[in-house]
């Protein structure tokens, strides 16, 4: 996807540091920040959770960070912490950066149309990637990258994406990024034949123990 205008998010500097603090800070609505890079010194900030996580949902890498009583920072998001369980982001770490200075970062691929190949039986079309380490300016990070697959017949490499002008990567050409396995169709139909002829389990209420020693006296 092409480059678009460089977001901006408010920030407010953070006058103490920790995880009590940060805790209560996300309590608000606020995730912890950290600026730094370019030999200049590390600021704490904190900036509006929601607005946040929805640029870095829609792909964004660089952002403007406007924090309150300073000067505006251009900066590449670095890194994202999250939570013990994974599925929340609890701090991030930004970078100053020059929009003109080479990054390297991670870009997501969508994938696009469907391979022939892949409506035969048995077929199993899976993703090996599903982002790129690229390099490039600052000012040219795309979005995503745009992988058509439609065409493609048992494997499409990291080779064959047409990356956008400007961008380039490191990674093996011959590295798959999709491939189109078979599954035999006599395994197929064995394994459709096990579970047609699986009966469920009869599972019966254990007797108190009374019950079952006058069951055993009857007999």
């Amino acid at each position: 996807m092409a480059k678009h205008e460089t977001p901006t998010i408010s920030a407010q500097p953070r006058d103490r540091i920790g995880s009590r603090y940060a805790k209560r800070l996300r309590q608000q609505g606020r995730l912890p920040a950290v600026i730094y890079g370019h030999q200049q010194d590390t600021v704490s900030i904190h900036v509006d959770e929601k607005e946040t996580i929805a640029l870095l949902e829609h792909g964004a890498h660089i952002v403007n960070v406007d924090v309150a009583n300073g000067a505006t920072e251009t900066c590449l998001v670095k890194e994202l912490q999250f939570g013990y369980l994974g599925d929340n982001v609890i701090h991030v770490d930004l970078a100053r950066v020059s929009l003109d200075e080479e990054v390297e970062v991670s870009v997501h691929l969508r994938f696009t149309g469907e391979p022939a190949a892949a409506k035969k039986p048995g077929a199993v079309l899976t993703h090996s990637i599903t982002e790129l380490e690229v390099i490039c300016k600052a000012s040219d990070i795309p979005d995503e990258i745009i992988v058509p697959i439609g065409a493609m017949e048992d494997v499409f490499t990291v080779g064959q994406i047409v990356l956008p002008p400007g961008v380039r990567t490191k990674m093996n050409p011959e590295t798959p990024v999709s491939m189109i396995t078979f599954i035999a169709e006599e395994v197929v139909a064995e394994a459709a034949e096990v579970v047609g002829e699986a009966e469920p389990e009869v599972i019966t209420e254990r007797k108190p123990e009374g019950e079952e020693e006058k069951t055993e006296e009857a007999a």
